[in-house]
C-alpha cells in the first residue's frame, strides 16, 4: 500500500489568563524566585482558576483557533485525539466532549495517556491514520490542568506544573513534506517513580486516601531526571541514525519542557546548539502533554516550508520517544 504523506496545517495554543509567578508561590511554600529560576528555568505558569472550567475547555479554545487558521468547517474534522493525564472525567474520555463543544458534529476521537509525551504518542497516531488514507483532517491535542492534581504543599513539584494546550491540524500532503519517522518507548517497570497513588482502580478513592494526599502528582526527581535525560538523547540520536541525518540537518528540535536542566543536557548530548531548541519553559513551565505543541504555536513564525524538525519527551509510565518530520508551510 502506497502511504500517504501527513503533514502539519495548522498549530494552535491557549494559555489561562491567570498567571501564577515564583514571586507569588513564595507566598505559599518555602522556596524563592531564585532557587525555581535556577533549578527548573521557570518564571511563571498559567493556572485554571475559574470555576466549571477544565481540560476540554482549553481544547474548545485551541480547536476554535485551528479552524480558524485553516479556513476548515467544524463538520469538517474526521478525527480528534486529545493527549491528557487530567481528563474532565474519568469517562467519558475528553475527546468527545472536546467535539460536542466545538461543534466537531462528524468527528470521532479517544483520550491518549502517556503523560509527557502524549502528544508525541498522539502525532504519531493521527499520522498513521491519514497516511493509510482513512482520514483527511485529523485533530491533535496535547492538554492539561496540572493545577487539578498538583499539592501546593510540596514545593519539589508545584513550582514546575501550569495548565495549558496546544494542538495542531494533520492533512494529507503531496510535496514530500510532513511525518517522516518516529521511535516510541515504553517501560512500565519505571511507573513508580512518576505517577499518582491514588484515584484508579488499583487504589479507589477514599476517606484515607484523599487524608494522605494520595491524589497529587508524586515524583522521584533524580531518578526522573537521569532517566528523561537518557531516553531523549537516545531516541533521538537513534531516529537520526535511523534517517542518515546528523544534528547539522536539523532546523529544530522541540523538547518537552520539563526543566531547563534536562533540556540543556539532552541539548549537549545531542551537541545541539541552543539556537536550534525550542524553549518557552519560562512562560508556562511544565504543562506535561501541551508543552510540544505550545512550543510550535510560539515559535510558528520562524518555520519555513521543509525545514527538519524533531520533536523529543519524557513522561510517566514511563513514556519517551522522537519524531521526525518536514514543516509543510
Amino acid at each position: 500500500m502506497q502511504l500517504i504523506d501527513a503533514a502539519i496545517t495548522a498549530v494552535h495554543g491557549y494559555v489561562p489568563d491567570y498567571v501564577l509567578t515564583n514571586k507569588e508561590l513564595e507566598t505559599m511554600v518555602e522556596t524563592n524566585d531564585e532557587w525555581i529560576q535556577s533549578r527548573t528555568g521557570i518564571k511563571q505558569r498559567h493556572i485554571q482558576k475559574e470555576k466549571g472550567k477544565a481540560t476540554s475547555d482549553m481544547c474548545v479554545e485551541v480547536v476554535k483557533g485551528i479552524l480558524e487558521k485553516s479556513n476548515t468547517a467544524p463538520e469538517d474534522i474526521d478525527m480528534i485525539i486529545c493527549a491528557t493525564v487530567t481528563g474532565d472525567m474519568v469517562f467519558p474520555d475528553t475527546a468527545n466532549t472536546i467535539a460536542d463543544k466545538a461543534g466537531l458534529k462528524n468527528a470521532f476521537g479517544y483520550d491518549i495517556n502517556a503523560a509527557c509525551s502524549g502528544f508525541l504518542y498522539g502525532l504519531t497516531t493521527g499520522c498513521q491514520f491519514i497516511r493509510t488514507g482513512m482520514y483527511k483532517k485529523v485533530i491533535v491535542i496535547g492538554a492539561d490542568k496540572m493545577s487539578s492534581i498538583i499539592d501546593y504543599t510540596d514545593r519539589a513539584t508545584c513550582i514546575i506544573f501550569g495548565d495549558g494546550a496546544g494542538g495542531v491540524l494533520l492533512e494529507p500532503n503531496h510535496e514530500g513534506n510532513g511525518f517522516q519517522d518516529a521511535i516510541l518507548k515504553a517501560d512500565g517497570s519505571g511507573r513508580d517513580i512518576l505517577h499518582m497513588k491514588a484515584g484508579g482502580s488499583l487504589k479507589p478513592s477514599s476517606v484515607e486516601t484523599i487524608a494522605a494526599r494520595e491524589h497529587f502528582v508524586y515524583q522521584e526527581g533524580r531518578h526522573v531526571f537521569k532517566k528523561a535525560v537518557n531516553g531523549m538523547i537516545n531516541t533521538t540520536a537513534e531516529l537520526l541514525k535511523r534517517n542518515d541525518l546528523s544534528v547539522d540537518d536539523i532546523d529544530w528540535v522541540i523538547p518537552h519542557q520539563a526543566n531547563i536542566r534536562i533540556i540543556n543536557a539532552v541539548a549537549d548530548g545531542l551537541n545541539c546548539p541552543m539556537d536550534k531548541v525550542m524553549l518557552n519553559i519560562e512562560k508556562y513551565g511544565n504543562t506535561t502533554a501541551g508543552t510540544l505543541p505550545l512550543c510550535l504555536w510560539d515559535y510558528e513564525d520562524q518555520l519555513k516550508k521543509g525545514q527538519n524538525l524533531v520533536f523529543t519527551a519524557f513522561g510517566g509510565g514511563l513514556t519517551w520517544g522522537s519524531l521526525y518530520l518536514k514543516w509543510a508551510y
